[in-house]
């Protein structure tokens, strides 16, 4: 029985990939530090429900506890070790940016020393699209350059992933790093933003809509995403022995270590997403349309075809489904 150590169980991604596991008979131990970011009572409630399958254990602590964190993993024994427990959102950096360095790079470095120490068969660690910053070459691809992060949280994203490349090379672990796009669905977070406009609009309340509405995203599914993250559970990087990196693979020439977008393959325009939540909510928003916001990037768009060749798997959802999936959801949570 594969047995499976996440960071961030009570978070919106690790929850359906947890339950995901244990659907497939594996044994999951979560580890969550139950931040304040958002509404720690929604975080319980997807550990309560988590908890509901003997092959679950939980441990809330803080990655940064380093003491803690080494005891837990030590005694559960992972074979697979998924890191996606971060501090999370672009705009909240500007704010608290140290939360940032103490999540993601302290945090990170203790689960990396961990994995050096206990030698999993495969190390997973989440990335996101953000760290393609500036970059305006898309679909972006995982061999593009991606040296111009636009805000601490997708510079801190970046650091993790030329430290994971570090240990891998270091230590032969063998490391995925994904980069996920827009990420969307049952149990999100809050302060995401297809959940505060439907929040808004069934409340009557206008929508913030950044840019003046010309912005673009990748939306990716939940289900799709957790899909993509169980499947690359199989597909171990291995270090090419004459260094030499076949073309379109993110590999390291120099470490088990690679790579892998996540998404939907399909930019999207932000008007075009709050018509799919409008349609899903049978109600029109009220738009009080904002200048750019500092840190944010006006696109994203991502090239899977390597994940479809490690996988065979391609997200695919359309926008519209996965909306009137969320918005089903979240009424039958609110009474709305």
């Amino acid at each position: 029985m594969t047995r499976v150590f996440i960071t961030g169980t009570a978070g919106f991604i690790g929850y359906h990939l947890a339950r995901a596991l244990l659907d497939e008979g594996m044994v999951v131990h979560g580890y969550d530090g139950m931040t304040d970011y958002y509404d720690v009572a929604l975080k319980r409630r997807r550990h309560q429900m988590l908890l509901q399958s003997d092959r679950f254990a939980a441990t809330e602590a803080m990655l940064e506890d380093q003491e803690t964190l080494d005891a837990t993993i030590d005694a559960f024994s992972p074979d697979i070790i998924v890191h996606l427990a971060a501090q999370a959102g672009v705009r909240y950096s500007l704010e608290n940016p140290r939360a940032y360095i103490d999540a993601n790079v302290v945090g990170t470095f203790n689960v990396l020393e961990a994995a050096h120490r206990i030698a999993p068969r495969h190390l997973l660690i989440a990335s996101t699209s953000s760290v393609y910053g500036a970059n305006t070459d898309m679909p972006y691809a995982e061999t593009h350059k991606a040296d111009t992060q636009m805000s601490l949280y997708a510079a801190t994203k970046k650091a993790t992933e030329g430290m994971a490349h570090a240990y891998a090379h270091l230590w032969g672990i063998p490391t995925t790093m994904f980069r996920f796009f827009t990420v969307y669905g049952t149990w999100g977070r809050p302060d995401l933003a297809y959940y505060k406009f439907v929040d808004a609009i069934l409340s009557g309340r206008p929508i913030d809509v950044y840019n003046n509405g010309e912005m673009w995203r990748d939306f990716t599914a939940v289900e799709d995403l957790v899909r993509a993250i169980r499947l690359l559970f199989d597909a171990v990087p291995v270090r090419p022995g004459d260094g030499v990196v076949p073309e379109g693979e993110s590999l390291s020439p120099v470490a088990p270590w690679r790579v892998v977008n996540i998404g939907n393959s399909d930019k999207v325009a932000l008007m075009d997403f709050i018509a799919a939540i409008e349609d899903a909510c049978g109600q029109k928003a009220q738009c009080n349309f904002l200048p750019m916001q500092p840190g944010d990037v006006p696109a994203t768009w991502a090239d899977t075809s390597l994940l479809e060749r490690l996988t065979g798997f391609r997200p695919e959802t359309d926008i519209r489904d996965g909306m009137a999936r969320f918005v089903a959801w979240y009424r039958d949570q609110t009474g709305q």
